[in-house]
């Protein structure tokens, strides 16, 4: 394993395929509560809105956008938990 993938491995996975907004972004919101500062959060979805949604909550939150996947329509995040 490499150093860029250790740092980018996830605690937890969440899977928001077929779900629509703001239940991605409720869901990542939950979870991200649920781990500790410094983890990392993986995030699926397929709703247009969540790459927007999920990019400004990172902003506004503190949290940090990692890494962002557009998959033909289906998105990966990887979010870093801040303080």
């Amino acid at each position: 394993m490499t150093h860029e993938e250790n740092l980018e491995k996830p605690k937890i996975t969440l899977d928001c395929i077929g779900l629509f907004c703001p239940e991605p972004l409720f869901e990542t919101r939950e979870k991200i509560d649920s781990i500790e500062v410094g983890e990392v959060l993986e995030v699926f979805a397929d709703d247009p809105a969540a790459e927007e949604d999920l990019k400004r909550f990172c902003k506004r939150t503190g949290n940090s956008l990692l890494k962002f996947e557009n998959n033909n329509g289906e998105f990966r995040f990887l979010i870093k938990k801040g303080k």
